[in-house]
């Protein structure tokens, strides 16, 4: 594992227990991306849709992680960076960098990474269980890692990469930046 790899696990949980989930990852069609050199996958399923970057309105208060929000054809995204989460190095956007848009929890929120990969199917038998790294490191959001040709891709879990918190915190920001909702009256005037 390279140094990028290592800065790319967050050392700490509020999972009480720091184990990794130990069953294995049912197999499947996962949208893979780089960060940092290292290729990341997760479920098409959670996958919206893939944007180019955009302007990000910043929010005051937030975790160095939340970029902010963005306005998407009236709808108001959370946007997190995945470098920031994973305690990487930030770099400056190159025209391959985007926003993938996906479904956590109920919630659509745009995470930014520096370029998507491809679409891959990767068998049941191609998936390999996180290991334990011990109690200091957090590998609850790693699904799996996925052998496929001669790379083994990172498997994300998306909805343990954002908690349930920072889910509640997303969505209260993408509701105070929502244009107000007409009522049918004023829709009709």
């Amino acid at each position: 594992m390279n140094a990028s790899s290592k800065a790319s696990m967050p050392q700490t949980s509020n999972h009480p227990n720091h184990e990794p989930d130990t069953t294995k990852a049912a197999g499947g069609k996962f949208l893979t991306f780089f960060l940092a050199g290292e290729e990341y996958g997760i479920e098409i399923l959670s996958v919206h849709e893939i944007i180019g970057m955009m302007p990000i309105t910043g929010l005051p208060g937030t975790p160095e992680y939340i970029c902010g929000i963005i306005n998407l054809r009236g709808k108001i995204i959370p946007i997190v960076d995945l470098r920031r989460k994973f305690g990487m190095e930030s770099k400056p956007q190159t025209p391959e960098t985007c926003i993938i848009v996906v479904h956590v929890q109920g919630v659509e929120v745009g995470i930014v990474v520096d370029r998507v990969s491809e679409v891959v199917n990767i068998s049941d038998d191609d998936i390999e269980p996180a290991p334990s790294f011990g109690k200091d490191v957090n590998t609850d959001y790693i699904l799996g890692f996925g052998k496929s040709q001669t790379r083994v891709k990172i498997l994300l879990n998306i909805d343990r990469v954002i908690s349930a918190d920072q889910i509640v915190q997303l969505q209260k920001m993408a509701d105070a930046e929502a244009p107000p909702q007409q009522t049918a009256a004023e829709a009709q005037l």
